[in-house]
Parts: C-alpha cells; sequence; structure tokens
C-alpha cells in the first residue's frame, strides 16, 4: 500500500510538473493560435485563473477579429467563476458596449446585474451595490419583458428589496431603542411609505403608535395633549387599513390610554382655571 500510495505522488508530481512546463512554453509562445486554444481547454477544464491570465494576453492580439467576442465572453466569465464580481460587472458591462447586437446580449446584460447582487453585503453594511442590482435587473426586466431570466430577476429584485427593507427597519428600531421617539414614529412611517405592500407593514404601524405614544408620554406637559392626539390618529388610520390584524388589541390598548390622557390633561386644565 505504501509503495502504491508512493507511485501515486510520484505520478501527480510529474503530470504537475509536465503540465507546469506546457504552461509556461505555450505562455511565452508567439503561436497566438496555440495559446488561444490551450487557454480554451483550460477554460472548459475550469480552471479559470490560468485560463484568464493566457486570454489577458491575448485580448490585444485578436481585438478587431472574429474571435474576439468569443474570447472575451470566457474572459469575462473568468473573472465571474473566481468570484471576482467587480471585475465581472466591468467585463459584462464592456462585452455589451462592444458587442451591443451580439445575440448573447440578453444573457450578459442579465449577468452584469447579477454581479451587482453577488456584491451585495449582508444588511449591516453600505447597500449601494444592492441597490445597484435592483437598478440594473429592472433595467433588464424592461429591456427583455419575455424573457426567461424575468422571473429570476424579479427574484433578484424582491430579495434586494427585503434587504434594504430590513435595513431601514434596524435603523428605525434603533432610533427607538435609544429613546428617540419622534424620530422612530417618522423612520417607520417612511418605511410604510417606502415598501407598501410589505407584509410586515401592520407591524410596522403599531410601532408608530408605540413611538408617538411615547413620545407624547415623555413630552413637557403643554405638548402632550397635541402629540397624543397624534396616536389617536396614527390608531384610526391602523383600524381602517388593518381591521383584522392580530396586533389591534394592543393598538386599542394605546388609543384608550391616549384618550384617557388627554381626559386627564383636560381635567387638570380645567382645574387649574378654576383655581385662578
Amino acid at each position: 500500500m505504501r509503495k502504491f500510495l508512493l507511485y501515486i505522488s510520484v505520478l501527480a508530481l510529474i503530470v504537475s510538473t509536465s503540465c507546469n512546463t506546457e504552461l509556461r512554453r505555450i505562455e511565452r509562445s508567439n503561436n497566438f493560435e496555440k495559446k488561444l486554444a490551450y487557454a480554451d481547454k483550460l477554460y472548459q477544464k475550469k480552471k479559470y485563473n490560468t485560463a484568464q491570465t493566457l486570454y489577458s494576453d491575448l485580448l490585444q492580439v485578436y481585438k478587431g477579429t472574429d474571435k474576439f467576442e468569443a474570447l472575451y465572453y470566457n474572459y469575462a466569465y473568468c473573472s465571474y467563476y473566481v468570484k471576482d464580481y467587480v471585475q465581472a460587472a466591468f467585463h459584462f458591462k464592456n462585452y455589451l458596449e462592444i458587442f451591443p447586437n451580439s445575440p448573447r446580449a440578453l444573457e450578459i446584460d442579465y449577468m452584469q446585474a447579477y454581479c451587482y447582487y453577488k456584491q451585495s453585503p449582508k444588511v449591516t453594511l453600505d447597500q449601494t451595490n444592492t441597490m445597484k442590482a435592483i437598478a440594473a435587473m429592472q433595467t433588464f426586466v424592461n429591456n427583455y419583458p419575455t424573457a426567461d431570466k424575468v422571473p429570476e430577476a424579479n427574484l433578484v429584485i424582491e430579495l434586494c428589496r427585503k434587504k434594504l427593507e430590513q435595513k431601514e427597519f434596524n435603523a428605525a428600531e434603533l432610533y427607538y431603542n435609544l429613546g428617540y421617539y419622534k424620530a422612530a414614529g417618522i423612520a417607520f412611517k417612511n418605511l410604510m411609505r417606502n415598501y407598501p405592500d410589505s407584509d410586515k407593514s401592520d407591524g410596522y404601524k403599531i410601532k408608530v403608535i408605540r413611538a408617538y405614544f411615547n413620545y407624547a408620554k415623555n413630552s413637557i406637559p403643554d405638548r402632550q395633549k397635541e402629540r397624543y392626539a397624534t396616536v389617536l390618529e396614527e390608531y384610526l388610520d391602523f383600524a381602517d387599513h388593518y381591521p383584522n390584524s392580530k396586533l389591534k388589541p394592543e393598538a386599542e390598548k394605546l388609543y384608550n390610554l391616549a384618550q384617557n390622557n388627554i381626559k386627564s390633561l383636560d381635567n387638570e386644565q380645567t382645574k387649574a382655571q378654576s383655581n385662578q
């Protein structure tokens, strides 16, 4: 068994050395046809890093020839397959500019947009690429409304919007947790405005009511009444839009508390006036 494993190791070393020698010979060669054929062979074997190096050497050689499109197509995909999505997006975009009438234009347009999606980071980080992905995918859908890729493009848009929605929610929630209740109320209302079709919209609305209730509760007495009145308005809007929400009992509780607090404030004001 030891002899067999040694034999396999030696054989692998010989093959590896032979391949490296061949690659170095190809890289130094001025036989561009042979170099291109070897790059294509490596590409087919999914050795994208090495293939990309050879393609890079050949770009200027074949630019303007009938072989350039296929070469650049593979070259762009090499970046994608090695997960260099920044370069891949650049090359896919460049491909479309060079070959706008290519039969591969639809595919490449989708891939350019998809590269932005692949660059989309976790929710806590900057979402510029997420927004770029949405814009690029929407452009793709507009340009190719009947394409087979449209359902996938719409799914990417949906996933990206959910990520942006979550980021916006986290910011609003942070305002609330820090006690910035007015800012939280505004942020949650903006969240509802920006994502009107969200399945969490009733949850956002109850957070608006909570935020404005706490804002009123922590205000100076002279400003409490008008701010509790805002709670009443938000509840009525909640009841109108979400009559069957499981959160309605909490909304009613806050509504009743706000009403009672307004009555107490009115009574205190009446007493103060009568004592003058």
